[in-house]
């Protein structure tokens, strides 16, 4: 089996690929029996390693001409959006503090680190339904949250600048 693997992806996969063909083996053979294993296992080594290439070329396709910006940010930082940034940033993070326990895990695996909703309902324990249901509401109950936030510092934002104009108006009709 690892022969086969070995004309499809780099060695450093092989492992995986080969543990992860035992684990589906076996999980297939507990829902009914399989009358012809190796072939079994050869056929789902082999669509493994190609849909772990597949996931690997979609994730590096890009070519270089395709950059029409450089990928590293060449000018100066306008100081103002990289506090809008920190600031929202820091919006994201109190948003999933207030979700609830598992919300927060699905949401958090979901958003932050890029799991499927398969593999988070493997991880966590729970059925992919559930999980579909905590990642939805953490998404609703942040965006709510992160959407009041931006709304209070928009009011904050203009207050003050209704203060600098009118203390200007004010010195203006003085002189």
């Amino acid at each position: 089996m690892s022969r086969l693997i070995s004309h499809i992806v780099k060695p450093d996969d092989i492992d995986d690929i080969v543990q992860e063909t035992f684990v589906k083996t076996y999980e297939a053979d507990l829902k009914q029996e399989i009358k012809y294993v190796r072939s079994y296992m050869l056929k789902t080594a082999k669509n493994l390693a190609l849909n772990h290439v597949a996931r690997w070329d979609n994730k590096y396709n890009d070519s270089l001409e395709d950059f029409t910006q450089p990928p590293v940010q060449l000018t100066s930082i306008n100081v103002e959006d990289d506090y809008e940034s920190k600031e929202q940033f820091l919006f994201f993070c109190r948003a999933t503090d207030q979700l609830s326990g598992s919300v927060r895990k699905c949401f958090i695996l979901k958003k932050v680190y890029g799991l499927s909703q398969k593999e988070i309902a493997s991880y966590l324990g729970l059925s992919e339904s559930t999980v579909e249901k905590h990642i939805a509401q953490g998404l609703l109950k942040s965006a709510m949250y992160i959407k009041r936030m931006n709304h209070e510092q928009g009011v904050k934002h203009v207050k003050t600048t209704r203060q600098v104009n009118s203390s200007l108006v004010k010195k203006t009709v003085r002189k």
